[in-house]
């Protein structure tokens, strides 16, 4: 395989796991279920499945897809502080659709934990949000992400 190819696919893989991410977060604010048990599920069941007859789902860099998803929750409160912070004024997170959230937190994850560039982390999410929403949306998670990336991740830990 090319170097060009395995970038290709990585990239795609990575892609995969976003979106995955975003869909675990969604689904664990909306269902109440623990961060192990939505990994789990997400790895037996999502992961590598055929959709039909010869045709299988993209694969998704599952330790990719389970350090987003375990970063977003433990750092739930730094990431949501942070994008509180980029909302108008007299919004609040809460009023703000699950799935924008969900996008937000798992993009949060990636942007203050300086883990991938940013440009990078901010067009995937924007990319995701296109998938989900139809009106201004993508474009608020692209100022919200953008405003969150200049803020620089926090090196504390925390």
């Amino acid at each position: 395989m090319s170097a060009a190819k395995r970038t290709k696919s990585g990239h795609q893989a990575r892609s995969v796991a976003r979106l995955a991410a975003v869909q675990a977060l969604y689904q664990m604010e909306t269902g109440g279920a623990g961060v192990e048990a939505v990994i789990r599920e997400f790895e037996d069941h999502r992961f590598n499945r055929e959709l039909s007859e010869g045709s299988n789902l993209a694969e998704a860099d599952e330790a990719f897809f389970a350090e987003t998803v375990r970063g977003a929750v433990e750092r739930q409160v730094e990431i949501d502080r942070a994008i509180a912070g980029h909302l108008a004024d007299g919004w609040k997170l809460e009023r703000i659709d699950a799935t924008l959230r969900a996008i937000f937190r798992a993009a949060g994850y990636e942007l203050i934990s300086a883990g991938n560039p940013p440009e990078i982390v901010i067009d995937e999410y924007v990319e995701i949000a296109k998938s989900f929403f139809d009106g201004p949306e993508p474009g608020f998670v692209n100022a919200a992400l953008d405003a969150i990336a200049r803020d620089g991740p926090k090196s504390d830990g925390a």
